[in-house]
């Protein structure tokens, strides 16, 4: 699988998970949601590894990084499935925008990367001004949405915080098998999850779009998805392969507008430019014209 298309898949299934997030815990339990669909593609992955005869990998350095990878496949999502009843689904893209900087980081400290550059942290400010405007939009939030809002910022940091854990571990694992590992890993977290939040009775309906939602989160947003993005985490640094979340916020926020009738106020927009400005100088504010003289 060639990095450039694995790259490009990430960016198209990342935009449009948060809305299908969003519409799988219409009808079905958020937690369980989640399951499920982490479940369906663990099963699924398991038949593609036996046809394509890739072994998965048990030793001690795959299961850590397994366990790393399911930070962010339960730790992250898990959140993020609850967090989706409180929130915009378009919120969620702007929020992971903060991923490339926690990685970054989160980098510094358990990679050994250098430090942030004076750029940097004025981009970082730029990125977290822009979350300030969007918190004070009382169109877009109100005080029901400050759960969803803790959750989704922990649901980045776990995400961030994963990717640079599994790059730490230096494990050669091919990331079909990663994505299963994880995938495995991260099942009794949301079983355990869901028991303690009530245990909810599990409704399938395949008339509602809940159903359809997990069945493209299991089979894109999971198993395609999560291949993809481990493929180009093995290859790129973690703050690069975040990058993508410069681009999915706004898309996200069109499908969310579009088909979910969610708002678009001019906070959100401001906003969200904010952040993606503040994103953009992160990794490009070196080609500035007299930069040098000022770090």
């Amino acid at each position: 699988m060639s990095i450039p298309v694995s790259y490009l898949a990430v960016v198209l299934i990342w935009s449009t998970t948060p809305l299908t997030i969003a519409w799988s815990s219409e009808t079905i339990d958020p937690v369980l949601a989640g399951w499920l669909r982490m479940g369906i593609a663990a099963l699924l992955g398991l038949g593609l590894l036996a046809v394509l005869r890739i072994r998965l990998p048990l030793n001690a350095r795959a299961q850590l990084a397994y366990a790393y990878a399911s930070l962010g496949v339960f730790g992250a999502m898990c959140c993020t499935y609850i967090a989706s009843r409180y929130v915009p689904s378009g919120l969620i893209s702007i929020i992971f925008g903060l991923a490339p900087i926690l990685s970054a980081i989160f980098g510094m400290g358990l990679l050994n990367e250098p430090a942030l550059r004076p750029y940097r942290w004025i981009a970082s400010a730029l990125a977290f001004l822009g979350l300030g405007v969007i918190f004070t939009d009382d169109v877009v939030l109100g005080r029901e949405s400050l759960p969803g809002v803790f959750l989704l910022l922990m649901a980045v940091s776990l995400f961030s915080l994963s990717g640079v854990l599994v790059k730490r571990t230096g494990a050669q694992v091919h990331p079909l098998a990663h994505t299963v590992g994880a995938l495995l890993w991260s099942l009794p977290g949301f079983g355990l999850t869901w028991w303690l939040m009530g245990a909810a009775p599990l409704v399938i309906d395949p008339s509602t779009r809940a159903f359809w939602s997990v069945l493209y989160l299991a089979i894109f947003g999971s198993l395609i998805g999560f291949v993809s993005y481990f493929h180009v985490l093995r290859h790129l640094p973690a703050s690069t392969v975040a990058l993508v979340t410069l681009i999915t916020p706004v898309f996200a926020l069109m499908l969310g507008h579009l088909l979910n009738a969610e708002p678009l106020t001019a906070s959100l927009w401001k906003g969200c430019l904010l952040v993606v400005s503040g994103l953009a100088l992160f990794f490009w504010g070196h080609r500035l014209p007299g930069r040098r003289s000022v770090t």
